[in-house]
């Protein structure tokens, strides 16, 4: 009785030495596929590292900052005329509860002006405020130079400048005077950034007195900040509108300015979204281009097939050999993409000063996208190869 011979199986180093041995054959060619895909993943990586690394500093900036900090200003009558805080609502703040600072600015009708030479209407963008002593504190803002106002300057001609304020006119040092209605000032002190109130980086800062004796300010508050504690923030901003201004609450208005930070992170991620999709056309692409390579060498290698089809090579064997192939392929694109992702990252996260943030899950997620498309690309050419007669495929010149 004859004994039917059943196949040898191929161990996976054997199909992973017989799919490596078809792409040393054709190193331009496998270097130009890989590249499809070595830039689609590289993409991703970037758009979600970068994403990735803005988010984090965000964040760190609300754990620094703390979301704690609420704003009061005015809002319209029932005419829609614009509303004014009463002189007394920081007092009032101060008595909440749980509040424990409070501080206020308040705009005033004046410019600021490097020289009394410079017209008027040349004003820069800078808004001149009067400032309650507390404002520093309760910002928990920085002075880069100088002084903040004190129960002394806030009675004298001193002004403190935002940063934003203090490049657009020009100073970089303390004791320079500047000329704020019809008289001249001296700049005592100069602020760093302020993310939670960036309209007073762009501001020249007063002390209350002395901007109604000498800048003709009503005394009305234009904006009130205070911090409470973590927990009770949601109830004192129910209470600030009644508090600020018991006989027309309806004419106050709160926020919060960390929601704006918590906004732009949400924003960004929107934004990630829309490249993450050009990443992903970017891949396709690739995957095309590996599909393409395999397709020709299916068509360049038809002896190479039907002498293993003669030598005993089953079709699931061709298959395999081609599948394994293609997964190379796109491996070789997927690290690679990954690699110069990260390096991507990285070197705009330390050019912006930001954390380097590389999610695992993407560079799990770029691999898991390129062994897709591997088999994908490959499913054709393997099935191609796979059902070519060894006869018709050693006749062919």
């Amino acid at each position: 009785m004859t004994r039917r011979l059943s196949p040898s199986r191929l161990a996976p180093s054997d199909v992973l030495r017989v799919g490596a041995a078809g792409l040393r054959a054709r190193p331009t060619r496998v270097i130009l596929s890989a590249l499809g895909i070595a830039i689609g993943i590289a993409t991703m990586i970037a758009v979600i590292g970068i994403s990735s690394s803005s988010r984090e500093e965000l964040l760190r900036q609300l754990d620094r900052l703390g979301t704690n900090l609420l704003t009061v200003s005015p809002g319209h009558t029932l005419f829609g005329e614009q509303a004014e805080l009463p002189t007394t609502a920081v007092p009032m703040v101060r008595r909440v509860g749980p509040v424990y600072t409070a501080s206020a600015t308040g705009s005033i009708d004046t410019t600021i002006r490097r020289t009394d030479r410079i017209p008027a209407a040349v004003t820069g963008g800078i808004s001149v405020q009067a400032a309650t002593t507390e404002l520093l504190t309760t910002l928990e803002g920085r002075v880069t130079k100088g002084a903040w106002l004190n129960a002394a300057t806030e009675r004298q001609p001193a002004v403190v400048l935002g940063s934003e304020a203090a490049k657009r006119l020009g100073i970089t040092r303390i004791g320079v005077q500047v000329w704020m209605g019809e008289r001249w000032f001296t700049v005592v002190g100069i602020l760093g950034p302020m993310p939670l109130a960036p309209e007073i980086e762009r501001s020249a800062l007063v002390g209350f007195p002395v901007a109604e004796r000498l800048l003709g300010f009503d005394g009305h508050p234009s904006k009130i900040y205070e911090r409470s504690s973590e927990e009770s923030v949601e109830t004192v901003r129910d209470v600030l509108p009644r508090t600020v201004n018991p006989e027309n609450p309806q004419e106050v208005e709160v926020s919060r300015p960390s929601d704006a930070l918590a906004a732009r992170a949400a924003a960004a991620g929107a934004f990630t979204n829309l490249l993450l999709g050009l990443g992903a056309v970017a891949l396709l692409v690739g995957g095309v281009g590996v599909a393409n390579t395999m397709v020709i060498s299916v068509l360049e290698r038809r002896r190479e097939i039907g002498l293993r089809r003669s030598l005993g090579a089953t079709r699931g064997q061709v298959r395999i050999q081609f599948l394994a192939e293609s997964l190379l392929l796109s491996a070789l694109g997927g690290v690679v993409g990954a690699v110069l992702g990260s390096l991507a990252t990285a070197g705009y996260a330390l050019s912006r000063g930001l954390p380097t943030v590389v999610p695992p899950w993407a560079i799990g997620g770029a691999v898991g996208a390129t062994l897709v498309i591997g088999v994908i690309a490959g499913i054709y050419p393997a099935m191609r190869a796979a059902r070519l007669s060894p006869t018709v495929a050693l006749s062919t010149t």
